[in-house]
């Protein structure tokens, strides 16, 4: 199954949200793209970072330099990675060194100096240009040979958004939001779309924060959060947390306890939830576990709702005599939200 990409529009087209988001497409996908075994990413080599290391049928290394943007050193970069490796020749069991390293720099476009330090380079080095290409709703990456016109594709598991605020006073979706968006579904889109819609028409204090390149906050300062939407890399989704009351106080009597609960969404109902103070957890659906071999699943499996659980808490007879739809939900967390400003 291929994996999905942040992808944005531009006023010639597609492309890659970022150059990390274009790495992990190519790396997840380098296989059915162009037949190469992903071996290593961001690899070190004398303090320099190689993007991607990857090996052929014939064990032969293959250094690929990816570029979202034109570049005039990819074959100066590609150079040194080609010295650094051979000095250091790491991976001696899966690579041959007895045959020459195979050189890739991959970009939309190549500035006349690449060709130029190409043409006089003594090392052979394949420039490949980088087209994301839209037919009707379909995306899909290209590659092509500048030289030989030879070319490589793959589709790219992309929905484009197609979302109208009811809200005049809904600031504008941050980019950031809409690129982590384009790996999911239409409906998921809607969904998360119109949960970040409510929460932001809830009450005007409720601000919408970025941190990093990977989480948006929303609420009152770091101190008063009612909801985050988080991007995991592994999966290449956004995830939906909210601050709501926490399983264990709230199902087995305790003082209500409010924490940041990862929310399970299928559709526009919450199957599962789980208590995450931080980050994405260690838990797993159950089904996740059963198709997992037993060896690699923890000794203990808690199922308790706290914390420290492994499995999430599935919800299908509702929370708090709330149902168990993403907007009842988002619902309580601002009603909670409210009571403790």
């Amino acid at each position: 199954m291929l994996a999905g990409a942040a992808l944005r529009k531009t006023s010639e087209g597609w492309e890659f949200a970022s150059e990390a988001a274009l790495e992990d497409f190519i790396w997840n996908n380098l296989q059915q793209l162009l037949g190469f075994t992903p071996l290593k990413r961001q690899y070190a080599a004398k303090g320099e970072f190689c993007d991607i290391l990857a090996l052929n049928e014939s064990k032969q290394l293959v250094i690929l330099e990816l570029k979202n943007a034109e570049d005039r050193y990819v074959i100066q970069q590609l150079t040194r990675y080609y010295d650094n490796l051979l000095d250091e020749q790491p991976f001696t069991q899966q690579i041959d060194y007895g045959q020459p390293v195979k050189l890739i720099g991959a970009a939309p476009s190549f500035h006349r100096h690449n060709l130029i330090d190409c043409k006089y380079n003594l090392l052979k080095i394949d420039l490949l240009q980088i087209q994301v290409l839209k037919d009707n709703q379909k995306f899909l990456l290209c590659l092509q040979d500048i030289n030989t016109n030879q070319t490589w594709s793959t589709p790219i598991p992309y929905e484009e958004l197609s979302f109208s605020s009811t809200s005049q006073n809904t600031p504008e979706t941050p980019q950031l939001l809409l690129d982590w968006l384009g790996a999911c579904s239409a409906e998921k889109q809607q969904v998360i779309l119109k949960l970040r819609e409510k929460i932001l028409s809830f009450d005007e204090r409720i601000k919408e924060e970025i941190e990093g390149r990977n989480t948006i906050r929303y609420g009152k300062g770091k101190s008063k959060p009612v909801a985050e939407i988080c991007y995991q890399r592994t999966s290449h989704k956004p995830i939906v947390f909210l601050w709501l009351p926490t399983p264990t106080s709230c199902w087995f009597g305790q003082k209500e306890i409010i924490g940041r609960l990862r929310l399970w969404i299928d559709g526009e109902t919450v199957t599962d939830i789980g208590h995450v103070p931080e980050g994405f957890g260690r838990m797993r659906l159950q089904i996740e576990w059963d198709a997992m071999p037993r060896e690699k699943r923890p000794k203990n499996m808690f199922h308790s709702g706290s914390y420290k659980s492994f499995t999430p808490v599935p919800i299908p007879q509702g929370y708090n005599n709330v149902s168990n739809t993403l907007e009842s939900l988002a619902d309580l967390a601002l009603t909670k939200w409210l009571a403790r400003i």
